[in-house]
């Protein structure tokens, strides 16, 4: 069997030194929005300077072409990126939906271990298997927010696990997987000293099956790729738009109001377009991230207290508007 925590001091809380990233309820920066589509906009900006240019210079009034025809183009590409805002924001919070029930399964896991267990066997024995049980609870969800980033998911746990835990789960390919297993391993335990009756065994187990559930669903979201070629029409459509864009406004807005008006326009587009991209991916270590750090953070708070554990101070903030 594994061997005991050696004492029951204060660990270093693993989110005092992760790099993962979340929003906060702050405004963000007008130069963070203006970098994700400083490309197109710059792209664009010539292109109506070049048109301007030709209608100007060169008068070549016959280059304008009616209002209607980019209208069209507009509404359609209009439906079409709405319809994919929805999509990447449903799969982002199917993301958070599923982070809420780790926090509430390990919640429940934590009371489980803490209670369900006979009061003429405690003793120290049954104190630190609570202790480790618990506490690689607090690990599995580091690993687990670790994993779906592509980063070390055993980076860190050191102080969550005993020594052989981290061998045993160095061996595995899936380290939340590895995890789960030990807590198998730990539960088939207290059944045979009589420190749990099958009942509770069957009741923690669906606890460590939900568990598991919501990793397979966390996995599933991050390799689902969504269709790269709806993106690529999308942004193809986006491109003739803006090709034919200024051959419609010059004639509405002049030469000195129609390139500010059609960087406003651009700025719209691309930027809900953006939007839809990065809420798609949810586990990919970007701002717009579930925050599962600190979600993490406020599980092993939860579940420190449970064991009678000084509970870790939260992080300062880094940045403006995101942790780091």
């Amino acid at each position: 069997m594994w061997p005991i925590i050696p004492n029951r001091q204060a660990l270093p809380a693993l989110y005092q030194w992760s790099t993962f990233a979340m929003l906060l309820k702050r405004n963000i920066p007008i130069r963070y929005v203006a970098g994700k589509i400083k490309v197109e906009l710059i792209a664009i900006t010539i292109f109506a300077t070049l048109v301007a240019t030709l209608y100007e210079h060169f008068h070549l009034w016959r280059i304008s072409i009616p209002l209607a025809v980019p209208m069209i183009m507009g509404t359609v590409i209009s439906l079409l990126l709405a319809f994919r805002s929805n999509q990447a924001y449903d799969r982002w919070w199917e993301a958070r939906t599923v982070w809420g029930a780790i926090v509430n399964d390990s919640r429940t896991l934590a009371r489980q271990v803490k209670t369900l267990s006979r009061e003429a066997y405690e003793g120290d024995e049954l104190f630190f298997f609570k202790q480790r049980f618990i506490k690689r609870q607090i690990a599995w969800c580091y690993s687990l927010s670790r994993s779906l980033r592509n980063q070390d998911a055993t980076a860190g746990l050191e102080p969550y696990l005993v020594k052989r835990e981290v061998q045993f789960a160095g061996n595995y390919a899936n380290i939340p997987m590895a995890l789960l297993e030990l807590h198998g391993y730990d539960l088939q335990k207290a059944l045979e000293n009589n420190w749990i009756n099958e009942y509770q065994q069957v009741a923690i187990d669906q606890t460590l099956t939900r568990l598991c559930d919501a990793m397979g669903k966390c996995e599933r979201i991050k390799n689902t790729v969504f269709p790269a070629t709806y993106g690529l029409y999308i942004h193809f459509a986006l491109v003739i738009f803006f090709i034919l864009l200024p051959f419609a406004l010059i004639d509405v807005f002049g030469i000195i109001l129609y390139i500010p008006a059609i960087v406003a326009i651009a700025s719209v587009f691309f930027l809900i377009e953006k939007m839809a991209i990065h809420l798609q991916d949810p586990f990919e270590n970007k701002p717009t991230d579930t925050p599962m750090t600190a979600i993490c953070g406020t599980i092993e708070r939860d579940l420190k207290q449970v064991i009678d554990e000084e509970v870790p101070e939260p992080r300062k903030q880094q940045a403006d508007f995101y942790l780091l």
